[in-house]
């Protein structure tokens, strides 16, 4: 009787807890469009078909973009499970490289609640706004608004835009924001204390996310560009990481036709 009052409890907490778990993909899939062959679009989506939610940046803005996102999606509803998604507008810079963002979610284990939409009031200060979608539980759980974007260049100071993600928490207090972008800006940089003050922590700390043009001595990767911010006093941070894609060819090169970066995975429950 014992025996079998233990499995019962053990399937009751597996059933109360393990679907309570949602876990986030984000990648910078290099130049996502047209560039991008059927059996290119198969191997991305066997590689995060396991994820709940995945953010894609660096989505071509014009022909081919919304098509190739379209296409994974398809793809990835072959696997096994039934997919949705959205796709932003093209971004606003005017001085930069305009691109799009897109959100693919596992219909079976989160729904989009409302609209998604670009950063309204930064706008100008921020080249590529960010792109907000919110999105609940099927199961149960709080509504959880994730935020991607895609910073400038290391280059031409990326911090000069970070700074204003400090406001966001503020614009938005009603939301639980999930930030998950490529920074080009290592999380250790001054410009994410204030943030860091507010609450909000990385995943990942001291991992490089992008890939270098060759590996030394089997160092493959090239710098800390990549992460997920949380508020750690609503999320539990379940485990989190990188994928190292790259390691299924057999060289950098044919790796970097995917992407010059790495996907980063976030897998979380409410407080």
């Amino acid at each position: 009787m014992k025996k079998y009052f233990i499995t019962f409890f053990i399937w009751l907490v597996i059933f109360r807890f393990g679907y309570s778990n949602v876990s986030i993909c984000f990648w910078n899939i290099k130049d996502f469009g047209k560039s991008k062959s059927d059996v290119e679009i198969e191997f991305i989506a066997n590689t995060v078909k396991s994820y709940d939610i995945i953010a894609i940046v660096e989505v071509v803005a014009g022909d081919g973009g919304a098509q190739a996102v379209a296409k994974l999606k398809d793809e990835l509803d072959r696997k096994g499970n039934k997919w949705d998604y959205t796709i932003s507008n093209p971004t606003l810079s005017s001085s930069y490289k305009t691109e799009r963002y897109a959100f693919i979610w596992k219909t079976s284990k989160v729904s989009k609640v409302g609209d998604a939409w670009l950063e309204k009031k930064y706008n100008q200060e921020i080249d590529r706004e960010p792109y907000y979608a919110t999105f609940r539980l099927k199961k149960s759980g709080s509504p959880f608004t994730l935020v991607t974007y895609h910073a400038i260049t290391m280059s031409q100071q990326p911090e000069t835009e970070i700074k204003y993600f400090k406001l966001l928490p503020l614009e938005y207090p009603n939301l639980n924001l999930i930030f998950a972008g490529d920074f080009n800006c290592p999380q250790s940089h001054t410009v994410f204390n204030p943030l860091k003050k507010l609450g909000y922590k990385p995943v990942l700390v001291d991992q490089k996310t992008s890939l270098r043009q060759k590996c030394i001595n089997d160092d493959c990767l090239a710098s800390e560009f990549d992460n997920i911010f949380y508020d750690e006093s609503k999320l539990n941070l379940v485990k989190a990481g990188i994928i190292r894609f790259y390691e299924s060819f057999a060289s950098l090169k044919e790796a970097i036709c995917i992407s010059d970066h790495v996907p980063v995975y976030f897998e979380f429950s409410e407080k």
